[in-house]
Protein backbone atom coordinates (compact mmCIF):
# COMPACT_ATOMS: atom_id res chain seq x y z
CA UNK A 1 0.00 0.00 0.00
CA UNK A 2 2.73 2.43 0.95
CA UNK A 3 4.65 1.56 -2.22
CA UNK A 4 1.61 2.47 -4.35
CA UNK A 5 1.41 5.83 -2.61
CA UNK A 6 5.06 6.52 -3.32
CA UNK A 7 4.64 5.50 -6.96
CA UNK A 8 1.55 7.68 -7.30
CA UNK A 9 3.28 10.66 -5.71
CA UNK A 10 6.29 10.16 -7.99
CA UNK A 11 4.05 10.05 -11.05
CA UNK A 12 2.25 13.23 -10.03
CA UNK A 13 5.56 15.01 -9.38
CA UNK A 14 6.91 13.89 -12.76
CA UNK A 15 3.80 15.25 -14.52
CA UNK A 16 4.12 18.59 -12.73
CA UNK A 17 7.81 18.96 -13.59
CA UNK A 18 7.17 17.98 -17.22
CA UNK A 19 4.33 20.49 -17.45
CA UNK A 20 6.46 23.33 -16.07
CA UNK A 21 9.35 22.47 -18.41
CA UNK A 22 6.98 22.38 -21.37
CA UNK A 23 5.50 25.77 -20.46
CA UNK A 24 8.99 27.27 -20.09
CA UNK A 25 9.94 25.92 -23.52
CA UNK A 26 6.85 27.44 -25.10
CA UNK A 27 7.58 30.78 -23.41
CA UNK A 28 11.16 30.77 -24.70
CA UNK A 29 10.08 29.78 -28.20
CA UNK A 30 7.39 32.47 -28.30
CA UNK A 31 9.75 35.08 -26.88
CA UNK A 32 12.46 34.18 -29.41
CA UNK A 33 10.01 34.30 -32.32
CA UNK A 34 8.59 37.65 -31.20
CA UNK A 35 12.07 39.05 -30.69
CA UNK A 36 13.06 38.04 -34.22
CA UNK A 37 10.00 39.68 -35.77
CA UNK A 38 9.63 42.73 -33.54
CA UNK A 39 13.01 43.60 -32.00
CA UNK A 40 16.00 42.30 -33.97
CA UNK A 41 15.97 45.10 -36.51
CA UNK A 42 16.93 47.62 -33.84
CA UNK A 43 18.31 45.62 -30.92
CA UNK A 44 20.17 42.99 -32.98
CA UNK A 45 20.20 39.23 -32.55
CA UNK A 46 22.23 39.48 -29.33
CA UNK A 47 20.28 42.41 -27.86
CA UNK A 48 23.24 44.80 -28.01
CA UNK A 49 21.57 47.42 -30.20
CA UNK A 50 24.44 47.12 -32.65
CA UNK A 51 22.49 47.04 -35.92
CA UNK A 52 22.63 49.96 -38.33
CA UNK A 53 19.05 50.88 -37.41
CA UNK A 54 19.81 50.41 -33.72
CA UNK A 55 22.82 52.70 -33.91
CA UNK A 56 20.82 55.33 -35.78
CA UNK A 57 17.99 55.21 -33.21
CA UNK A 58 20.31 54.76 -30.22
CA UNK A 59 18.65 51.43 -29.33
CA UNK A 60 19.24 50.15 -25.83
CA UNK A 61 21.82 47.43 -25.20
CA UNK A 62 20.10 44.84 -23.01
CA UNK A 63 23.52 44.00 -21.50
CA UNK A 64 23.92 47.52 -20.12
CA UNK A 65 24.02 47.35 -16.29
CA UNK A 66 21.25 49.96 -16.03
CA UNK A 67 18.96 47.83 -18.20
CA UNK A 68 19.92 44.60 -16.45
CA UNK A 69 18.81 45.96 -13.08
CA UNK A 70 15.38 47.05 -14.41
CA UNK A 71 12.42 45.14 -13.05
CA UNK A 72 10.16 43.09 -15.31
CA UNK A 73 7.43 45.66 -14.65
CA UNK A 74 9.71 48.46 -15.90
CA UNK A 75 10.59 46.48 -19.03
CA UNK A 76 6.92 45.65 -19.65
CA UNK A 77 6.00 49.32 -19.35
CA UNK A 78 8.66 50.33 -21.88
CA UNK A 79 7.67 47.58 -24.32
CA UNK A 80 3.99 48.38 -23.93
CA UNK A 81 4.12 52.17 -23.98
CA UNK A 82 7.40 52.80 -25.80
CA UNK A 83 10.20 55.13 -24.77
CA UNK A 84 12.24 57.70 -26.65
CA UNK A 85 12.55 56.38 -30.23
CA UNK A 86 11.10 52.96 -29.37
CA UNK A 87 7.48 52.60 -30.45
CA UNK A 88 4.74 51.24 -28.19
CA UNK A 89 3.93 47.58 -28.70
CA UNK A 90 1.07 47.38 -26.20
CA UNK A 91 -1.62 47.35 -28.88
CA UNK A 92 0.21 44.80 -31.04
CA UNK A 93 1.29 42.37 -28.33
CA UNK A 94 -0.64 40.71 -25.52
CA UNK A 95 0.61 40.87 -21.95
CA UNK A 96 1.62 37.21 -22.31
CA UNK A 97 3.65 38.07 -25.42
CA UNK A 98 5.34 40.92 -23.57
CA UNK A 99 6.13 38.62 -20.64
CA UNK A 100 7.58 36.07 -23.08
CA UNK A 101 9.71 38.79 -24.68
CA UNK A 102 11.00 39.83 -21.27
CA UNK A 103 11.92 36.21 -20.49
CA UNK A 104 13.80 36.04 -23.77
CA UNK A 105 15.57 39.34 -23.06
CA UNK A 106 16.74 37.85 -19.76
CA UNK A 107 18.16 34.88 -21.68
CA UNK A 108 20.03 37.26 -23.97
CA UNK A 109 21.39 39.12 -20.96
CA UNK A 110 23.03 35.90 -19.75
CA UNK A 111 25.12 35.70 -22.93
CA UNK A 112 28.11 37.89 -23.61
Amino acid sequence: MRRRGILLASAVLFCLVSSVASAQGKTQNNGAALFKTQCVMCHGATGKGDTQTGKTLDAVDFHDPEVMKMSDADLAKIIGKGKNMMPAFGKRLSTIDIDDLISYIHLLQKTK
